[in-house]
């Protein structure tokens, strides 16, 4: 694990806890101030000026194993020398401190299962992961012998002249001694992700597609689908299938053999969280240990409020996929993916609620990582934003995008995969004008998809984006043609024809690095 031995640090530690369970941990939270139990036996943190990842403060060692694998427009650098120095300052400042350490698993797929060794300051940071990972047998805990060490130690700033660093705040991964340090930020977000990060650079050299998506099944682990999309698209409400198995809601491998979730926990968004609308993440985050992020707590009732983001709208609460309840897959596995959901919402309201991707169709929006969201509004006039996050996972990347787009043509075309791009974004016209697809066209229409109701139906190319659009489901041709929905044309197709300049000119940096079918098949002006 690298030239430096931590372990020799440990015995300069104030105390060491090694792998307590979630009560012992969250009364050692408790014990210590690190935040405030609710009524409901949940524990709420505050995470300072960190409400959120820090991407930009993300460094890799560059050396001969990463420099021709690594992605350098997305990851920052960080000598060799220079990250040995801060693995040593950061080792010495545990010298006096309490110290909280799990052995967790990755990966629900035993043959591709790693050993994660978590290293904090805080109590209730040990419950976060404790509860994200696979939690082993205790057996399982003797004598661990980590694949990957992560040290967290939120109270270190580093200096960027000392170190080569951004800012007081750093992410450093070792990629050849499976090791990541962080440091400055008490957002524990950044130690979930470190694995995902880890995933993302290991597993494409063996074959294995990592993915930043939900996944669920039949009740037999079958027909499995899974879900592409970035934040706000309903990526967790719809892969949350009462008549379905969710597999996981956020972080997949798919083998030869099939999918394989890498947690066993959800970190869901808290924000404005009622029981009305979804009533299983409501139930998990209020249970005993559940861990909340920057969720307003009232001091003297100790009740929570989920409508307040006073601190945050990035409010988060971390919890074992247990709590969800029964309609969760027991083995986090599946069958190779029969359905690719890829969700965009098009704030722009110009997008088909619903397209079929051939493969090249498949990679250029999976490159693109698509949606919108809206700035601004002024007297019921909206901007809406454009956000291109390549792969759906751009922070999380450490290898070129093109790897991942690689891995998706060649499952889908070897496994024929069904691919469907979703819009759950606005019709009529853009945010402030037109009105938000309704949830039950998108859900009918997501049922049919991975039912298999649309294979033989009659479909037309969309003019604007290239897609293929079924004509009529059932009768019906509501919404499948959206300048239909538009009461100006003219507005329509101005409104069209300024989201595709923006594919356009996003796509260029891949242009490359990619086929010339997979550049045609994009949305063309």
């Amino acid at each position: 694990m690298g030239t430096i031995d931590y372990k020799s640090y440990l015995k300069d530690a104030k105390n060491v806890y090694v792998n307590n369970t979630a009560a012992e941990l969250i009364q050692l939270a408790s014990n210590f101030n690190e935040g405030l139990l609710t009524v409901d036996g949940s524990f709420s943190v505050d995470t300072g000026k960190h409400t959120g990842r820090s991407p930009k403060d993300k460094h890799v060692i560059a050396d001969q194993d990463t420099e021709d694998n690594v992605w350098w427009e997305n990851n920052a650098r960080i000598e060799r020398g220079k990250y040995d120095l801060l693995e040593k300052d950061m080792l010495e400042h545990m010298k006096g401190k309490n110290l909280f350490i799990q052995d967790l698993h990755a990966g629900t797929d035993p043959d591709e299962r790693i050993k994660v060794r978590i290293i904090t300051e805080f109590a209730w940071q040990a419950l976060f992961i404790q509860h994200l990972l696979i939690l082993p047998q205790r057996s399982q805990q003797i004598d661990f012998s980590e694949d990957l060490l992560i040290i967290d130690l939120p109270s270190f700033k580093t200096d960027p002249v000392r170190y080569g660093v951004r800012t007081d705040t750093t992410i450093a991964c070792d990629f050849t001694n499976n090791k990541i340090l962080i440091a400055g930020t008490y957002y524990a977000g950044e130690i979930k992700k470190s694995v995902f990060t880890y995933f993302n650079y290991t597993l494409p050299p063996k074959g294995i597609f990592p993915m930043h998506c939900s996944a669920n099944s039949d009740s037999k682990g079958r027909n499995t689908a899974i879900f592409f999309g970035l934040s706000g698209t309903g990526k967790t409400t719809l892969s949350a299938d009462p008549e379905r198995l969710l597999i996981g809601d956020d972080e997949h491998g798919w083998t030869d053999k099939g999918v394989f979730n890498f947690e066993d926990g959800s970190y869901a968004k808290a924000i404005n969280l009622s029981k009305e609308a979804e009533p299983q993440i409501y139930d998990a985050v209020r249970r005993f240990t559940t861990v909340l992020e920057n969720v307003i707590v009232d001091t003297e009732t100790r009740e929570l409020n989920f409508n307040d983001g006073s601190l945050t709208e990035n409010t988060r609460a971390a919890f074992p996929m247990a709590f969800v309840g029964d309609n969760v897959s027991k083995d986090g596995m599946a069958d190779i993916p029969s359905t690719i959901i890829m969700l965009t919402c098009d704030a722009f309201g110009v997008m088909p609620p619903i397209s079929k991707l051939d493969s090249n169709q498949a990679v250029y929006h999976f490159l693109s990582g698509y949606t919108a969201k809206v700035a601004g509004t002024e007297r019921g006039v909206v901007d809406p934003s454009a956000t291109f996050s390549t792969c759906f996972a751009a922070p999380f990347l450490p290898r070129h995008p093109i790897v991942y787009g690689r891995l998706l043509k060649e499952k889908m075309e070897k496994h024929n995969v069904q691919t469907w791009l979703i819009n759950t974004g606005w019709s009529g016209g853009p945010a402030g004008v037109g009105q938000r697809m309704p949830i039950q066209l998108t859900r009918n229409l997501l049922s049919a998809a991975i039912n298999g109701d649309l294979d033989n139906i009659e479909m037309r190319k969309d003019e604007y984006f290239n897609l293929m659009v079924p004509v009529s489901i059932n009768g019906d041709s509501s919404y499948l043609n959206p300048i239909d929905t538009w009461s100006n044309k003219d507005d329509f197709d101005a409104q069209a024809k300024k989201l595709v300049s923006m594919f356009a000119e996003n796509f260029k940096k891949f242009e490359s690095d990619v086929d010339l079918e997979i550049i045609k098949s994009g949305p063309i002006i």
